[in-house]
């Protein structure tokens, strides 16, 4: 006997237990457009193709992607083309994700030694500034 296995479907609240987040952030992105589950009733039923794009979403959202840029990069799943310029996008956005996080860095260690700057001089002004301790050690 050949019976056909039914596609998996899963609740909000299982997506939302299985990602650690929330049901609002599930109905946001539905909201959003990024995830389209059927209805019964008031009922949500995402698909597995909503699991994977919600999966994508969240890791967008790691590599500090917008949720725009994430929807690019989803909208341009085609395995026809091996989605070779799925890839190439997705490895541009990752460099540039990079090169921001690189400047970021630079701009921090330029803020870090002007604050080790300004402390200095507040420490060498208080010095000339405050009394000698009694006792003459």
């Amino acid at each position: 006997m050949n019976q056909r296995s039914q596609p998996r479907t899963f609740s909000i609240s299982e997506l939302a237990r299985e990602f650690d987040i929330t049901t609002r952030t599930i109905r946001f992105y539905e909201e959003a457009g990024m995830l389209e589950p059927e209805r019964n009733g008031q009922t949500r039923i995402y698909s597995d193709r909503d699991r994977v794009k919600l999966k994508l979403i969240l890791r967008g959202k790691r590599l500090g992607f917008s949720l725009a840029e994430s929807r690019e990069l989803i909208e341009m799943y085609d395995p026809s083309s091996d989605n070779i310029p799925q890839l190439h996008a997705l490895r541009h956005k990752i460099q540039q994700s990079r090169d921001a996080l690189l400047q970021q860095l630079a701009d921090i260690e330029v803020m870090k030694n002007e604050l080790d700057a300004a402390e200095d001089r507040c420490l060498e002004a208080l010095k000339d500034l405050e009394p000698e301790p009694e006792g003459g050690n």
